[in-house]
């Protein structure tokens, strides 16, 4: 299995379709939406202490539904304005912690490089890694996985922070299997978020010991033990830059 390294000022995270309308309460709602979306909101928090950049894509049509094309035709749900600019059901999810410093994308359609200038934003700041979560796993995040790799972006794609939903007698879980094994054979590195966060944080250790170790301190501010390790290992790493 490839496994690609993680340079955090060459990364972003790509929350893909967390709205409304795919997390929670509709037919083709992910099944495990609220949960996938705590996962989501962990390894987020961790990319921004990380200094990784924060794109949160969701699929949505013109107010007026003028560019809904033949997707209209394929989910006819779609001409009932249910993703539409402005609509609640195509709003983010309240649960979604979203940071002014993050990047709101619009995209038209499943891949969130199709239509628009996502890839101009990653290029001009030499990001060549993203790292990919959200709703349908085997819709939107897997699409958005498939054309970033063959653009050459180096893809991480979390098995426990995207989601899918029963197609027929299909299950949400062997999509789920199938689409992660599919990817992690010739388009991504498939991980965990735990996985993720502990590959994002040897990074940071990797480049800077101290920021790392105050991170974890920040990130456990209830535990003392944890704290005191924390200081201790501080003190030993500033006198030794000092000798």
């Amino acid at each position: 299995m490839i496994d690609f390294a993680v340079i955090p000022e060459r990364t972003a995270l790509l929350n893909v379709d967390m709205q409304n309308c795919f997390v929670h309460g509709s037919p083709f709602s992910a099944q495990d939406g609220l949960v996938v979306q705590e996962r989501i909101n962990r390894v987020t928090a961790r990319c921004r202490a990380a200094g990784i950049l924060v794109i949160h894509a969701s699929h949505v049509l013109r107010t007026d539904g003028s560019n809904t094309g033949l997707l209209g035709e394929i989910a006819p749900v779609v001409k009932q304005g249910i993703i539409n600019k402005g609509s609640q059901s195509a709003a983010l999810h309240k649960g979604l912690v979203v940071d002014p410093k993050d990047i709101l994308l619009d995209k038209p359609r499943f891949g969130a490089f199709h239509g628009t200038d996502l890839e101009l934003i990653l290029r001009s700041r030499a990001i060549d890694t993203v790292i990919i979560t959200g709703v349908a796993t085997n819709v939107c995040c897997e699409t958005t996985a498939r054309e970033a790799a063959v653009r050459d972006f180096r893809v991480f794609f979390l098995s426990d922070g995207t989601a899918t939903f029963d197609i027929e007698d299909v299950s949400a879980a062997e999509l789920q299997k199938a689409t992660c094994a599919t990817l992690g054979l010739l388009f991504a590195q498939v991980l965990t978020v735990d996985e993720m966060i502990k590959k994002i944080s040897g990074a940071i250790w990797q480049a800077d010991p101290i920021l790392e170790l105050r991170s974890a301190e920040e990130r456990r501010p209830r535990e003392a033990p944890v704290r005191q390790n924390v200081e201790a290992k501080l003190r030993d790493i500033e006198e030794t830059d000092h000798q």
